[in-house]
């Protein structure tokens, strides 16, 4: 009778055993950027091109205008707090320019100037020319104060970052929130951008070098990338249930010991 026990409690402790292997094994996690790239030799890829970006209604914009009197300029230089878009999250308020439906930016002693259609560097010709009939000589300086991107998922620190220029790539984005993770699929990010009221969702695999040539490379404004988490992540979210079982592992191990001494 004892020995039949025994047998049962060590099947049963085996089959337990190997559910404890089983649910612990991950595929391996592919961790490294740029795989297809030989450390030992020098691979040219052909760089991805850079857009820039066009003023849109809803943007709120940094506009500096520079003369030989600061004094002079004062004026012009008190910069509004312009309300973000629900977008940009409730309760926001973001020193700058709001680029109204119309695509107009209403500049103190400027008056009204379209601005929607252009990049930040005709912008600032077309501002420079309205501010040559007050000053002379002024500099201009245009800049996007909400230009965000949101990065979520398997990585350090999500959230939405507000970048401090226009030419950010998918792996700018991605070192500012803290890299992906050890879990995150870095084959298979995922980038939802909107482009005329639509969305765009496209899969990047960073473990490639083509990626450095694609043309969703160099984000753009309120761009997402969500980073999947893989099976080890799963594996990992199962600890508490793989730790149950060696806890009862070990107490069968400790009850066959005993029950064998009998």
């Amino acid at each position: 009778m004892n020995k039949v026990l025994t047998i049962s409690i060590k099947t049963l402790t085996f089959c337990l055993l190997s559910m404890l292997i089983f649910s612990s094994c991950a595929p391996k996690v592919q961790a490294v950027y740029f795989t297809d790239i030989d450390s030992l030799k020098i691979k040219q890829v052909m760089g991805a091109t850079f857009t820039e970006p066009l003023i849109q209604t809803d943007d709120i914009l940094s506009i500096t205008v520079q003369t030989i009197d600061p004094a002079a300029s004062m004026a012009v230089n008190q910069t509004p707090a312009a309300a973000a878009p629900a977008s940009a999250g409730a309760g926001m308020a973001i020193s700058g320019f709001l680029v109204d439906k119309k695509g107009n930016v209403e500049i103190p002693m400027l008056g009204i100037v379209k601005l929607a259609g252009l990049t930040t560097a005709a912008a600032k010709e077309v501002i420079r020319t309205e501010a040559l009939k007050y000053y002379k000589d002024p500099t201009i300086q245009v800049r996007f104060a909400n230009y965000k991107v949101t990065v979520l998922g398997e990585v350090a620190k999500p959230s939405s970052y507000t970048v401090p220029n226009e030419k950010v790539s998918i792996l700018d984005a991605i070192a500012m929130a803290g890299d992906v993770t050890i879990y995150g699929k870095r084959n298979n990010v995922l980038l939802i951008r909107e482009t005329d009221g639509k969305k765009d969702v496209v899969r990047l695999d960073l473990t490639q070098s083509a990626v450095l040539s694609s043309p969703y490379f160099y984000l753009k404004q309120n761009d997402v990338l969500y980073v999947e988490p893989g099976r080890g992540k799963i594996a990992a979210n199962n600890a508490a249930q793989r730790q149950t079982l060696t806890i009862l592992i070990s107490s069968l191990s400790v009850l066959i010991a005993l029950i064998t001494r009998l």
